[in-house]
């Protein structure tokens, strides 16, 4: 992994305590020089696996999100970002095998989780999408 996103990766964990969805966001915008609104970012605050339900990724969240936000700014149609985001979500179940906070998370859930369980997966999902985007 490379090591800029897994440092960014632990300090929005860590030192900020920001969610995944939101680092999620933050790292693509500061990978690909694009300004977030804070209203963005606080749109994305119950967006780790639906506020702790365990449902969709908040990785996978941040990263269709994310996706919106790029391609638009590029021109891309709506109809061609809903296809880009299908895209996404099935090359993204084929790699990292769900798109399911319940089935990803590295360990499953209890009652006495640590903090931050999934830090190394985001860096990873980071570098994916980060290079899925590219290739689009």
């Amino acid at each position: 992994m490379d090591v800029t996103i897994k440092e960014r990766v632990h300090e929005l964990y860590w030192k900020q305590d920001i969610n995944c969805a939101r680092t999620m966001l933050i790292c693509l915008c500061e990978l690909f020089d694009i300004d977030i609104e804070k209203q963005t970012l606080n749109s994305a605050i119950g967006l780790h696996g639906a506020g702790g339900f365990r449902a969709q990724c908040g990785l996978v969240e941040g990263a269709l999100m994310f996706i919106g936000i790029y391609f638009s700014d590029k021109g891309k149609t709506e109809a061609d970002i809903a296809l880009i985001c299908y895209q996404y979500a099935d090359e993204f179940t084929k790699r990292f095998g769900s798109l399911k906070c319940y089935d990803l998370r590295p360990d499953g859930f209890s009652e006495n989780d640590p903090p931050h369980a999934c830090e190394e997966i985001t860096g990873v999902a980071i570098e994916f999408t980060k290079e899925f985007i590219k290739k689009v």
